[in-house]
């Protein structure tokens, strides 16, 4: 019975953001754009975090990467936009099995200090290429040309953009759950209650963290790749390791231990950011004495709290 209610309820979801440019005006359609790609960035986060234990504070560096990615083929080659995604995919992975190879060997603060030293070394590359990057003011003036496929649509639309983002954003959702729900997800929520044990049973933890961490770094990369065409540029400030606290405050937010926790959070963060920076200029300020207060009153997250609270209730 529980199951069936879930998928009513995703159902419905599901239908309610289909419907959203009939039935909304047109400024939550960039919202909820907006909460789509950083929902995708926070749940790539939480496949390490949530379920495998591993606390990246350079996670940011993976969806800059991707959206400079998609940016670059777009300005230069004018390539379909779902070909420049499979590069960006490509590339988030790339760069986090290179970051992952070294910064897995390591443990807990560690590990988290390695990925931020990292993180600041692609913005410190990204900054200062100019070449290549165009430096602080980023690669802009691109127009995506087609979607790809055979597919006619009008990505300059935003409403057309946001069916867009929904549909690969649903799909992406959709394999990651698989493949937390997957033997491979049960390997990675055992490494995280108890490392040694699994180690004991002859699996090679340090391989298990490496995949995870490339396989998040290719959502991430994903997530950038939507994200540069919505916001028409790719900047440093995508890949600043500032940036990389977002996924982090996201998933604490929604709940690290639901799969849709990070969704959950993406949602509120933006929201929460939108409604505040409408009525103040000290928003940061606010922002983070609001979240600070979440987070410290909603111990297992939002969501994870109103499941809690559902179930007492029964």
């Amino acid at each position: 019975m529980r199951n069936v209610i879930t998928l009513g309820v995703l159902v419905f979801v599901l239908a309610l953001l289909v419907a959203l440019p009939w039935i909304a005006p047109f400024f939550y359609i960039f919202i909820a754009t907006e909460i789509l790609i950083l929902g995708l960035l926070a749940a790539s986060f939480n496949l390490i975090f949530g379920y495998t234990g591993m606390l990246s504070f350079g996670h940011a560096a993976f969806f800059g990467v991707g959206s400079y990615a998609t940016a670059m083929l777009l300005q230069s080659m004018q390539w379909p936009l779902l070909a420049c995604l499979l590069v960006a995919v490509l590339a988030g992975a790339l760069l986090a099995l290179v970051i992952g190879f070294f910064s897995v060997r390591l443990n807990e603060v560690y590990f988290s200090m390695l990925t931020l030293a990292f993180g600041m070394m692609v913005y410190a590359v990204v900054h200062q290429w100019r070449s290549v990057t165009n430096g602080s003011d980023g690669i802009a003036g691109f127009m995506v040309q087609s979607l790809g496929l055979g597919i006619d649509v009008t990505l300059g639309n935003p409403a057309v953009y946001y069916h867009v983002v929904l549909v690969i954003v649903v799909l992406a959702t959709a394999l990651l759950y698989l493949i937390c729900r997957s033997s491979f997800g049960l390997i990675l929520r055992a490494i995280r209650q108890n490392p040694e044990r699994v180690a004991f049973c002859g699996l090679n933890v340090r391989s298990y963290r490496l995949a995870a961490f490339t396989i998040a770094g290719a959502f991430a990369g994903l997530a950038g790749g939507l994200m540069a065409p919505f916001l028409r540029i790719a900047s440093p400030e995508l890949v600043h390791w500032s940036m990389s606290a977002e996924p982090v405050l996201m998933s604490i937010l929604g709940g690290t231990g639901y799969f849709l926790g990070p969704f959950f959070g993406a949602g509120m963060f933006v929201l929460l950011e939108t409604w505040i920076t409408s009525m103040t200029h000290a928003w940061m300020l606010v922002l983070g004495i609001i979240l600070a207060l979440m987070v410290m009153f909603f111990r297992r997250g939002v969501l994870g709290t109103f499941l809690d609270w559902l179930q007492e209730r029964k």
